[in-house]
Parts: C-alpha cells; structure tokens; sequence
C-alpha cells in the first residue's frame, strides 16, 4: 500500500498468485507451441494443422501481451478532506462536444451541459465550454435554454445539497432522498424547478420540431456566444468552429483542440475535464476527487491525467452486448494503472492544460521562444500559456469584445496549418481515435496517468442497446487502432524506444486487438471440417499431450471467472461475457478489411457517430435480454457462417463417431463444436427470429 498526501494506492491482495499463475500459464502455452511446430518439422505438413498452428501461435501472442494488464493492477481511494480550501483550489474548464442533435438529441445534451454547471466545485473558478460542431441552431437554443435554468438550478442544489445534479436523473429517480425531503419548503421548491425545467424540455423540443433548426451547416464562419458570466455561476461558453467543406476539420481532435485555444483567452484554468455529450456528471464531487492526483506534492509534477470509468445508467440486468465494458475498465485499466497508468478514454477524463502543451514534464520555458512555430501566430493566445508556466505576461487588459474577437481568430480552419496542433500540441490527429493516441503520447513523453474508480460512479452515459449501433462503434474503433498498432507510433516501434515494454505491451493489446479475428474464424472453421472428415487436430484423450490442451482451456477460464466474480459479478455474467466476446471478435474482420482500405487509400476518412437517440422496441429487447440484429445483417454474416459449419458438424460428427468408434481421436474437436454451440444459442434464436421476419 502506498500512502499519498491526498490519496491512497492499494496493490491488488492476490498479486503474487495471479503471477504464479501467468508463470504457470506461460509454460503450457509454449509446450501447447513446440507440440504444434514440431509435428509440422516431423510429419509431413497438412493444410489444416498448418492453420491451427498459425491461430494458436497468434493466440499465444495475444494472451502474452493480455498479461501485462495482470502483472502489477492497483486500486486507488482518494482523501478529499484533506484538500486545500476552496479559495485556493486551481481553475478548471468543462469541455462537452456535440455535432448532430438527430442523434444527440439536443435536451440530452443539455442534461450533460446543466450537470457540469451544477459541479461541487467554486463557480469563480469553473468554466462550461459546448463545442457545437454541427452549427445547428437547436443547439445554441438549447444552450441559452440551459443557462436560464441553471440560474435556478444551481442555487436549488447548493441550498439542499443535492447530491444527484443532472436535472432528468434527479426529476426522474424512484426513491426520494430522505434527508432533502426534511428540509422545510423541499417539495414546493422542487416543484417549482421540476415545472421550469419542463418547460425547458418543452420549448427546446417545440424549437427542434422545424427541420430548419436541425441541419447541420458543414459551412459556416466561428461562432462564440457567451451565455452565462454572473457571479454565483460558472462562466458558460457556446463555441462553434469555422467549417468548410473543402478543408480538414480533424473530427472530434479538431474541436477539442479549438476549445483549447478559445478557453486560453477567457478561463485559462490549469485544468480541464472532457466529457461527452451523453454522459451527465453523476457526482458532482469528480473534480475534488481528481484534484486529489493534480495537488498531491507528490504526484503533481507529472500527472498528466486521471481517468474515471464510463459507465451507463441505461444497462439492463443481463447486458448481454457487454456494454459496461468491464474487462477494459475493472481489469486494464487497473492494470495500467500499476504500470505509468491507464489509457485515456473519450470521456471522463480531467486532463493538465500543461501536459497537452508542453511536451514533457521537464520541459523548460525557453520551448515558447518559438511559440509561434508550435501554437500558432495568435499574440494573445501565447500570453495566456506563460500564464500557465508561471511566467510573466506582457498582455493588457482587454475589453470582452477585444478577447472574443482574438478567440475568433484562432476557431479558423487555417489557423492549424504551419503549426504543431495535432502532432506534438494538444490532442493528436494521428488516428480518428483522439483520445487513445492522445493519452498513448503522453506517456511516451514521460507523462503518466491515473486510474480512479470510486463506488459511486461519476460520469453516467448511454450505451447502445442494439447490436447494429454496438459494431459500427466497435468498427470504427478496432480499425483506428489497428492503424495506429502499424503506424510510426506503434507500441512496437515508438513505444518501445520510449517507455517500459510492459506498458508498451498493453497497448499493443489494444492495437492488435482485431487480430483475435483470425483465431476466432480459423478455430471455427477448420476443426469441424475435419471432425466431418475424421481428421484429428488435437490430440487423443489418453495422449499426455491432451492435458497440455485441457489445462490451457481450464486455466483461461478459471481466470475469466475469478475476475469476474472478484469484480462483483456473476456466473452468467462470466457466460455471457465469453459469447459477446466471440462475436465482437469475429465482427472484428470488418475492422481489419476497414483499416487496410484506409491504409491503402481506398476509404475516405471519416467519423461514424453512434445514435444516442433511444429506441423503445430495441430497448425493451435489451432489458429482456433478447438479442436485436435487425439492421445488422451484414455485421452477423460471417458469424451466420461459421453457426451454419458448426451445426452441420455438430450433427455429422456425432454421426460419424457413433459409426467410427473413434471418439478418443475426435473428442477435442467433438468437445469444441458443443462448446460454441452452448455459447452462440441465444445469438441462434436472434438469427432465427430475424429471418422469420424478414421473411
């Protein structure tokens, strides 16, 4: 246990038999290996042996870089109490990202944007930035909507101490708060509130109802609308970038790097948190909590950023689709985190102003003698970063209008070119996933990063509930990283030569992660042909070498489970787990064939925005744990294939052992058709019901 100023840092208790595990693990992989090669160096070499040695050794790959996540994973609880007095707590901005109110819808973007208003945290000190990519004007409705209700929501939580700070969940939770409902007036004031806030739902809808006020405008000057600046609340900010439809903008990158410099000339907090659109603040107190990293005497100097889980308040009891995610977020990213620290997610995650801009943390000040070179030619935008270094600034005072107009300037599409943004400044443009480069960059420059997952979780979003929004987002992701992992940045390459290679391992993990595809096809496709053809590919039941076999596929899952249920979950968790796992991994392909059609040149680049917009048909399917793959046809193909070939060797290679006697010889291959066909039954029926109706 290691014990900070304003944090704790708890090792994990079984650490040394998770190693002793991995070392033991480790050793039947590499028999389970030279078992493989050298049958093919002593017996005349088959099609089919030669292919399951390929997918095992890929296998064998994958599940090594997998244990890097398990070498050294710690916990952290965080103190504070004990952190400075608010007086002297540091600036911070909120940045939230919108592009299309058709699939954000705009009230539940407003939710978000109320949330972070709504922050446990010095309104003199906090700034809301909406960055509004798509220009529509239901947006910048809603947000001057948002800001008048935020003059009476904020009073309305301080003065009670509401603990549940995003308006809809608190309005629509079950059980009331005991201890609000004491206070006298509670319920008239509540009320009262719930009735505006209402109002504001209604008024933004009524306003959306004109497709006029829905379209995106792909070309457009900048905007900035400055919605809120009284005392009592935080300053709230609308940002619209310039956009031409001839010009790079760089996705979501782009505008988070324009909310950069725009925040520069009006809060210029130290600090900033990046939350999506969808994902309200859940606790208010995230900021203190992160604080608690940023302040620490012995953490600060290079903290670049502390990472919170996303987490959904829309997940069913099943989650069948495995959306809470929570091999990445109970296990890697506390893996990570033992290392030099978690990856960064696209959300929920307070960030350093310093670490996005100034390359290492022992970067000295005379890096801004060529200022203009890496940040841009913007006088005004330069000060502002000597106020971050602590230096002193030569700037005057200047009036709002002289600031929003410098602002302005530095919202244009060309104001980027000749500069470092999006290589060595601010979030990276190396691959559409602005996030994982952007933290990945960070740690090569000696950064590290810090993972908290607090009971109560504080960032809630919306994950999807059907499987056809589920794979374009798995699509777009996996292929991004793919990209990166054969990018002049691989963890490979670059990583190596920059950081720890067990850190480097884990994002080669992330990289590669669509190469499970490989194994997932080969293994679905080549045992059960040669079950129907009585060719053996493991070995006999009574072959010692079969308990090499045994003990590998024992040993997997047993790691499985007891991450699982140490994770607070369950058996059928762990079940069903396993089968979106195969599925998402055989969907894979498409992210595989996406990224060499990118690399080739063949795809125009481009960002597919997941639907936030709720379905009630395919949210009742979710909740009662029936799989939707209407829309999906495509995605469910090749799993649609190998279902087919493992059904016709289920039933053919019983008949054929029944009639053969050689059950000792196929039993592995028996064993593994049986398997996936247990595991894919549901995804079955969901196929079933899918061609019934199209029919």
């Amino acid at each position: 246990m290691g014990r900070y100023t304003y944090h704790v840092e708890t090792v994990q208790s079984w650490l040394l038999l998770t190693r002793l595990h991995i070392l033991i693990h480790l050793l039947a992989v590499v028999s389970l290996c030279y078992y493989r090669i050298s049958h093919l160096l002593h017996q005349p070499p088959t099609a089919p042996w030669i292919l399951i040695t390929l997918a095992e050794l890929l296998l064998s790959v994958i599940w090594f870089l997998n244990q890097s996540f398990r070498w050294h994973p710690v916990s952290r609880t965080v103190m504070t109490d004990k952190l400075p007095r608010e007086d002297n707590l540091p600036g911070l901005d909120i940045f939230v990202c919108t592009l299309d109110p058709e699939k954000e819808p705009t009230v539940q973007v407003m939710d978000t944007v109320v949330s972070a208003i709504a922050m446990d945290y010095p309104s003199d000190k906090l700034a809301v930035y909406l960055s509004d990519d798509g220009g529509c004007p239901v947006t910048l409705y809603g947000m001057k909507e948002a800001g008048e209700f935020a003059k009476e929501w904020v009073p309305f939580c301080r003065k009670y101490g509401v603990k549940l700070r995003c308006p809809k969940a608190f309005f629509s939770q079950m059980d009331e708060d005991e201890d609000l409902l004491r206070h006298e007036g509670f319920r008239a004031h509540r009320d009262l509130i719930k009735a505006k806030y209402e109002k504001m739902q209604t008024n933004i809808d009524k306003f959306g109802s004109d497709p006029d006020n829905l379209r995106l405008v792909n070309d457009r000057a900048p905007r900035i609308e400055i919605i809120t600046e009284e005392a009592g609340l935080p300053l709230v900010v609308y940002v619209s970038r310039e956009r031409r439809p001839y010009l790079p903008h760089k996705f979501k990158g782009g505008a988070l790097n324009t909310l950069l410099r725009v925040s520069g000339f009006l809060s210029n907090a130290p600090y900033f948190l990046v939350v999506d659109c969808d994902m309200y603040c859940n606790d208010p107190t995230s900021a203190k909590q992160a604080m608690c990293f940023f302040l620490d005497p012995q953490t600060s100097k290079d903290t670049a950023f502390v990472q919170f889980p996303q987490m959904f308040h829309n997940l069913s009891k099943k989650d069948i689709y495995d959306s809470q995610t929570r091999t990445a977020f109970k296990t890697m990213w506390q893996g990570m985190d033992g290392l030099r620290g978690p990856g960064l997610s696209g959300s929920g995650n307070y960030l350093s102003r310093s670490a996005l801009l100034f390359g290492s943390p022992n970067q000295k000040n005379d890096y801004l003698q060529e200022a203009q070179k890496y940040f841009g030619n913007s006088t005004g935008f330069i000060e502002s970063l000597k106020v971050i270094r602590g230096q002193k600034t030569t700037k005057k005072s200047s009036s709002r209008e002289e600031t929003l107009r410098e602002a302005l300037a530095v919202c244009s599409c060309s104001y980027e070119n000749n500069t470092k943004w999006g290589t060595e400044v601010g979030f990276s443009y190396v691959i559409l996933l602005e996030s994982t480069i952007t933290g990945y960059l960070l740690h090569t420059r000696g950064w590290r990063s810090v993972y908290l997952y607090p009971k109560t979780p504080c960032f809630l979003g919306c994950a999807p509930t059907d499987i056809k929004e589920g794979m374009i987002q798995l699509v777009k992701w996996l292929s991004e990283l793919l990209l990166f992992g054969f990018s002049k940045y691989s963890p490979f390459t670059y990583g190596f030569s920059s950081m720890s290679i067990i850190h480097s391992f884990t994002y080669g993990l992330i990289a590669m992660s669509s190469l499970y595809a490989f194994f997932f096809i080969l293994y679905g496709i080549v045992p059960q042909l040669c079950l129907l053809k009585g060719i053996p590919v493991f070995p006999k039941v009574t072959d010692p070498w079969f308990a090499v076999f045994a003990f590998v596929y024992v040993s997997t899952q047993v790691q499985h489970l007891i991450e699982v249920l140490s994770g607070e979950g369950t058996i059928e968790m762990w079940w069903d787990e396993q089968r979106i796992w195969i599925l998402k991994s055989v969907t894979s392909i498409f992210a595989v064939l996406e990224a060499i059609k990118k690399r080739l040149g063949l795809n125009k680049m481009k960002l597919n925005l997941t639907n936030k917009a709720i379905d009630e048909e395919k949210t009742k399917k979710y909740e009662e744990g029936r799989f939707d793959f209407q829309g999906a046809a495509v995605f469910m193909a090749p799993m649609v294939l190998l279902l087919i070939i493992n059904i016709v060797a289920f039933f053919g290679g019983i008949w054929r052992v029944l009639n053969k006697k050689d059950f000792q010889e196929m039993f592995g291959q028996l064993f593994l058709v049986t398997y996936i066909m247990a595991l894919s039954y549901p995804i079955l029926q969901a196929i079933v019901t899918m061609k019934s109706k199209s029919g």
